[in-house]
């Protein structure tokens, strides 16, 4: 769904609080460059491992369309008002490196299989085999002018046993596995590398939204279950399913909230501003639970007499694109194989468009999944603005989960460079039983249930590791660098 006219953030200035105890963890920045809208949020982990946001600040997105840079000056200058905004939360940030996301529907994936016969068939499988067996996957062939961005191995075999999540430690002469192969338009990732590093700043790394978004509004057991992510942008709507552990597809619908605006401002004759307004006051998902007498009255041009627009034909155009972008859905689900008996878990909305008035109802009857909003506060401690618990934001609150777990891989090596910064009042409400809160999550993940950790493939933690890192090289060439 767009965002409103005005960029908002946190303009509190007030006096920094100290932090209850001194954290030596980094401060990671995620950057969402959307169509609608460019977020900045800074956050570093607790000791509780909940994500503690330290700046925020947005700005209205004008040279992205369907999630792909085609203006690059717009896009920076809208990059700079974001950063701008996120300083104004918090003059003591100082940020030069940002996880950036990635998608438009340039993205693609497919399904590979490989496999390797092993040399010395006495030993143990070890890292460096799988990590040939990954590498193998990069030579596969994909039409020209396309780069592949992750290669990220599914189940793994080993001679005649499968369904392995982790073949080190086996033994066997030939090791295999599905992968699942995400590819992208190079020139569009050459825009997006150019127009963060002209803002001033490094990208650290791209990383897929649906993927981002997925890590942010849900959990293991979701993974376990069974879920199909949806991640209703402004320009796309970012598909991700999974299965028992595994990403089982990755897709990019070329649909988003704000082709539902252009629809009513095209098929009720009113101002782009005047849609999105109607749309996020008034408008319904279901035309079938809007008022057949309600009239939404809009404001003359140039002393021409007022329009009254019926709620109802809102909702009606509302409705179409919906329902349109849950058959590609379904369409998706039936691709992979996966059918309304086997995702246990249903359907995860999530980004701005997710809270449109009955979306869940429409997405349950065309899907026939169980529907409910993915809200990134799971992550968040106790005491965040509320702003940031909006669904519009688990994209850029998973870009940050990213490159923590990108920080932890490397054994919590600190780098000296790191700064303690330290949280203005604007950005931290009162805490009140935020500690309470903790300690009963943490002890509910901790519970030892030996027949579900039989029983799982992967992680949420294992999945973004096995998404490979330095993704910029990949398509860095050397013009790139003399910008």
């Amino acid at each position: 769904m767009s965002n409103e006219q005005n960029p908002q953030t946190a303009t509190d200035n007030s006096t920094p609080v100290a932090n209850e105890s001194v954290n030596k963890n980094p401060v990671i920045v995620g950057l969402d460059i959307g169509t609608t809208k460019i977020a900045a949020i800074a956050g570093r982990k607790n000791e509780h491992g909940k994500l503690e946001i330290l700046g925020f600040g947005r700005a209205n997105s004008n040279g992205v369309q369907h999630g792909m840079v085609l203006n690059i000056d717009q896009t920076i200058k809208a990059i700079q008002q974001a950063l701008e905004n996120c300083y104004a939360s918090n003059p003591n940030l100082e940020i030069g490196e940002v996880y950036v996301g990635i998608a438009g529907h340039h993205i693609k994936s497919l399904q590979t299989r490989g496999d390797i016969v092993r040399q010395n068939v006495e030993d143990e499988i070890r890292q460096d085999e799988i990590d040939r067996l990954v590498a193998d996957q990069y030579r596969t062939y994909i039409p020209a002018g396309d780069k592949i961005i992750d290669v990220i191995p599914q189940e793994f075999t080993v001679d005649n046993f499968q369904n392995i999540p982790n073949p080190i430690g086996y033994s066997g002469v030939k090791v295999g596995a599905n992968f699942h192969i995400i590819t992208g338009d190079k020139n569009a990732i050459r825009n997006i590398n150019r127009s963060v590093e002209k803002s001033g700043l490094i990208t650290k790394d791209l990383v897929l939204q649906p993927l981002a978004s997925a890590s942010a509004v849900m959990c293991d057991q979701d993974m376990e279950a069974g879920v199909v992510i949806v991640d209703i942008g402004g320009g796309t709507t970012d598909l991700a399913v999974f299965y028992e552990g595994i990403l089982k597809h990755t897709a990019v619908i070329p649909f988003g909230g704000e082709n539902i605006t252009n629809d009513i401002k095209n098929g009720l004759g009113v101002l782009k501003t005047q849609a999105e307004q109607m749309k996020v006051q008034f408008g319904s998902a279901l035309a079938d639970e809007a008022k057949a007498n309600a009239f939404i009255t809009i404001p003359g041009l140039r002393g021409m007499q007022p329009k009254e627009i019926s709620v109802k034909n809102l909702a009606n155009i509302i409705q179409a694109r919906m329902s349109e972008i849950m058959d590609f859905v379904t369409y998706h689900l039936k691709q992979v194989g996966l059918d309304t008996k086997l995702l246990n878990g249903g359907v995860i909305l999530t980004g701005g468009g997710s809270q449109l008035k009955h979306l869940i109802q429409l997405t349950e009857y065309v899907t026939g999944l169980n529907a409910r909003i993915g809200l990134p506060n799971e992550h968040l401690q106790g005491g965040h603005i509320d702003e940031l618990a909006k669904p519009m934001y688990s994209t850029c609150i998973g870009l940050i989960l990213k490159g923590y777990n990108d920080y932890e891989n490397k054994n919590r090596q600190l780098e000296p460079n790191f700064i303690e910064v330290k949280v203005p009042a604007g950005l931290q409400k009162q805490q009140t039983a935020t500690t309470e809160t903790v300690e009963v999550e943490m002890d509910n993940q901790t519970e030892p249930i030996k027949e579900i950790k039989v029983k799982q493939r992967k992680s949420l933690k294992g999945l973004m590791d096995s998404m490979k890192s330095g993704l910029i090289d990949l398509f860095k060439e050397e013009g790139d660098t003399q910008l």
